[in-house]
């Protein structure tokens, strides 16, 4: 079959993964041989060197080879860390191959071999040399190959091929090739680059045998792997162009993609989380339009203004950029490392609206009945965590640390596993992990278990979470080091921001809301609509408070700062039309002229506003039935004690938080048919002062003083230690 020439493509990205950088055209071009170069090196390194070029297609890979093309498609087919090339050079230089339909280019095939006697003739001309054994297991093209023994090549034989109007090549101490006159790797991808106007600045071509010598002489950029043979450095020019680094096969490419600025370079620590702390649409970065508790602890981690954070890690954030337009060019402007990994719209909504949301998520809250499974989006959810993981090996250094984040990325362990095991992988959960017997209810529970083995360590908020965990790996060939850290806020941050407080003034979030000096007692929650929250139960407790103690309407208001999730997830729908269903109800019910019982935001808030929202409660009610930590619980506790204020914490059981402050909150029971809600936010409604005094200044006693950059060094010195490193 003939091949026409079309447009320079590096190839297709995955269905529902974008190029990054998708619309800007760059013309990049890696040219490499095969064995000892490209093949050559530890499979760590070949596995990055693979996530480098899926990651940045723009790069078009080039096969120049002694290989034939049944050779080499047999190495495609059973060596899974070979990248897909876009052009095959094969039968050093006799052959030129367009990998989309696997046609030679006729064309620029017969401008190689001409002048070619053909194989016959050379075998009959060369039969005389019994030294010469031909090579009758490979399929050859415009070639013939034998092996040859140094001490045997001899003037004589270089005569013969001569006589037949040939040249030769020989390589490695083994292989003998005669070739036609015009052809070599070298002309063959001159002419191949003419064709495509590719300027010979823009090609990298990588080699290590003297059959590789003639692409070296070109003016292109090369590098000449570390294990290669002594006479093609010996043949190749001292020229500034040329690299010759000490790394052996793939990694001495993937180090000279890096030097050239082709790539980004690797990092010893990588942070994989799913949810970047910006987005881009309507033309421009924007701040995410639902609360996360995770972005905030991952930005102080990473500003390079918190002293030993970033500096000290060296680490990249890799992350999704969502949608199907890319961004300009100017900068996100967060400051922060960010390794953006494009997903599509339609791949995201199946990822993470429905296979994280309605599949996963309601297992993780022990409520598995909620649960529903569609096997297109689990296939979402499978192909965002396989590109997660080839963008996560693109940027990670040999031996790096890979510290990934929740059960969104639960199927990357085991791609690292196989395609990086250098790597030291670990993930903390920052959600509840369920029971055993709960986690068995997901279809796909064999599946995430098997990948989650392939840590080297896993992280929790509490000692039960932890055991979850280990119990629901028993059986499995070997189980991760696991490791108990609950997070802290940044109290330093939160103190400050509260003794800035002052007193509201009416506006969007405080129309009709708690002034300094006021007697009306506020309730404050803060919380993101989900139905693990329990938001219906509260509206439902607060109404039967009113119904038993109706000396509190007037006197008792509750401010619900309820953000949604993000445009497009449907998970929380009934229970967004059941909360304000019931606030409805209630403050028609129990309103008075100027007051009403429930005050509902439905927003996100900016954090130092939010912080005078703390200052301002009299109590701050979590009734979570299921919850990873729970920090807005620990900020609240913060500004109360920076301001000299005793608020009273009532804490649900369930949140990881109750872990380290149920000494001294009121802990009450979302689950319980009892009446608890209502029953214990009357008991801090009517806390005397002295008690009040007592709890706060113990709940302020346990609070750990440590902020999330250190919460992060001790984690990742964890998976250091787990993953074989001294700590």
């Amino acid at each position: 079959m003939t091949s026409t020439f079309g447009s320079q493509s590096a190839g297709a990205s995955p269905p529902g993964v974008r190029a990054a950088g998708a619309g800007v055209p760059v013309c990049r071009v890696l040219v490499t041989d095969l064995d000892g170069t490209l093949l050559g090196g530890s499979a760590a390194a070949r596995g990055r060197l693979q996530a480098v070029l899926a990651a940045h297609p723009e790069i078009t890979v080039v096969f120049a080879t002694g290989r034939g093309l049944s050779s080499v498609q047999d190495i495609l087919r059973r060596d899974p860390l070979v990248p897909q090339p876009r052009w095959i050079i094969g039968d050093v230089g006799a052959s030129i191959v367009d990998t989309r339909d696997m046609s030679h280019l006729d064309v620029l095939e017969e401008r190689l071999r001409a002048g070619w006697p053909g194989t016959s003739s050379v075998r009959d001309a060369l039969n005389r040399f019994p030294q010469l054994v031909f090579q009758s297991g490979v399929r050859q093209e415009g070639r013939c190959s034998y092996y040859l023994r140094p001490e045997q090549l001899t003037e004589e034989i270089t005569d013969a091929v001569a006589q037949l109007g040939c040249r030769w090549t020989y390589s490695a101490g083994r292989y003998f090739d005669v070739l036609p006159p015009g052809a070599s790797k070298g002309n063959a991808l001159e002419l191949l680059a003419e064709n495509l106007r590719w300027p010979m600045t823009s090609v990298l071509v990588a080699g290590d045998s003297l059959n590789d010598l003639s692409l070296f002489l070109l003016g292109a950029h090369g590098v000449i792997v570390g294990n290669a043979e002594p006479a093609l450095r010996a043949h190749v020019p001292e020229l500034p162009a040329v690299r010759r680094p000490e790394e052996v096969g793939a990694a001495a490419i993937a180090e000279t993609v890096c030097d050239l600025g082709w790539v980004e370079r690797a990092r010893p620590v990588v942070i994989g989380y799913h949810r970047p702390p910006v987005r881009w649409a309507g033309g421009s970065w924007r701040q995410p339009s639902s609360p996360n508790g995770i972005l905030p602890t991952l930005r102080s981690v990473l500003d390079p203004a918190v002293p030993g954070s970033r500096a000290a890690l060296d680490a990249v954030w890799a992350t999704a950029l969502v949608g199907d337009t890319s961004p300009g060019p100017a900068g996100h402007g967060t400051g922060l490392p960010l390794a953006f990994l494009p997903i599509t719209a339609r791949r995201w909504a199946g990822y993470f609206h429905r296979a994280c949301k309605e599949t996963l998520w309601p297992v993780l809250m022990s409520q598995p009945d909620r649960m529903r499974f569609d096997p297109l989006a689990w296939a979402d959810y499978e192909k965002v965590n396989t590109a997660f993981a080839d963008h996560i090996s693109a940027h990670a250094d040999q031996g790096a640390t890979v510290w990934l984040h929740d059960y969104n990325l639960w199927l990357v362990p085991a791609r690292l596993h196989t395609m990086r095991p250098d790597l030291r992988v670990g993930l903390f959960h920052h959600t509840p992990f369920p029971a055993p017997g709960v986690f068995a209810r997901l279809p796909v529970a064999r599946q995430i278990r098997a990948s989650l083995a392939c840590l080297n360590w896993a992280g929790f908020h509490t000692d039960a979470f932890a055991n979850n965990f280990h119990d629901t790996l028993a059986g499995a060939p070997r189980i991760p080091a696991t490791g108990v850290h609950p997070l802290g806020i940044d109290r330093t941050a939160v103190e400050t921001l509260a003794r800035n407080h002052t007193a509201f003034t009416s506006g969007p979030e405080t129309e009709g809301g708690i002034r300094e000096g006021s007697d009306e007692m506020l309730v404050l929650c803060v919380e993101r609509l989900d139905y693990a929250k329990a938001p219906v139960q509260k509206i439902h407790a607060l109404w039967r408070l009113f119904d038993q103690y109706p000396q509190l309407r007037g006197r008792l208001r509750l401010r619900l700062i309820c953000p949604p999730p993000e445009p497009g997830l449907r998970a929380y729908d009934t229970t967004r039309s059941r909360l304000e269903t019931a606030i409805t109800e209630l403050n028609t019910a129990h309103a008075t002229p100027g007051w009403q019982p429930v005050q509902y935001i439905p927003r996100s808030l900016p954090f130092a506003d939010l912080v005078h929202h703390y200052v301002a409660a009299d109590v701050f009610w979590v009734t979570s039935l299921a919850d990873g930590m729970n920090l807005t619980a620990k900020e609240y506790i913060a500004a109360q004690h920076a301001t000299g204020r005793h608020g009273t914490l009532v804490l649900s059981r369930y949140a990881g938080a109750a872990t380290q402050l149920a000494p001294a909150a009121v802990v009450t029971d979302p689950h319980s048919p009892h009446d608890d809600l209502a029953r214990d936010l009357h008991q801090a409604l009517t806390m005397p002062a002295t008690e009040r005094r007592a709890r706060m200044a113990h709940l302020a006693r346990l609070l750990d003083d440590h902020s999330p950059a250190q919460w992060a060094q001790q984690i990742l010195t964890s998976i250091r230690v787990a993953g074989g490193a001294p700590s």
